[in-house]
């Protein structure tokens, strides 16, 4: 499923995160390249780039597989931020994760988001399967991934988020 919204990624570097993570949306914005607004610094969002740091800290080579600002048109307007989980594991799976601004919602950013990630993972040899875990109550992911050809296998427990739904998808090589 392809959606009318043009979504391009940009790295958020560690710099920015750090910065982010300290609460300077100035620097970090400054880091990025382009403007990040008050979302970036939401207690979940600074919980999410302390996480990555940490990640990107034990392993530098995972840096590539996590955060990018969703950026839309010629003004690099950022809409949300989304990535991997971290590299594919040892069966190829990779995780998607990925949030739109509220103001932004409700206006296919998710999907074209989501339709950028996919076509992302299709293009790395390693990565057979995309997941996709949501809460059951999470009515708004749940509908964007829809049409997507993902498939219910599970649950899981998730320390942060409590009960999901777990969606795989085969990754569509090229």
């Amino acid at each position: 499923m392809t959606s009318p919204k043009r979504i391009r990624f940009v790295e958020l570097s560690g710099a920015a995160m750090a910065a982010l993570s300290d609460g300077d949306l100035d620097r970090a914005g400054e880091v990025a390249g382009v403007a990040l607004g008050a979302y970036f610094l939401t207690d979940s969002a600074r919980w999410l780039w302390r996480y990555r740091l940490d990640q990107m800290a034990a392993d530098p080579a995972h840096a590539r597989w996590m955060v990018r600002q969703a950026v839309v048109g010629d003004e690099g307007r950022v809409v949300g931020h989304a990535g991997f989980h971290g590299p594919p594991d040892d069966a190829g799976m990779v995780e998607i994760g990925y949030a739109v601004v509220p103001e932004f919602r409700r206006r296919g950013y998710a999907r074209a988001t989501l339709t950028e990630l996919l076509r992302r993972a299709a293009t790395e040899p390693e990565v057979t399967t995309v997941r996709a875990s949501i809460a059951p109550d999470n009515a708004a992911s749940l509908a964007t991934i829809a049409g997507f050809g993902f498939a219910e296998i599970g649950e899981q427990w998730d320390e942060e988020d409590g009960r999901e739904i777990v969606f795989e998808v085969p990754a569509a090589q090229p």
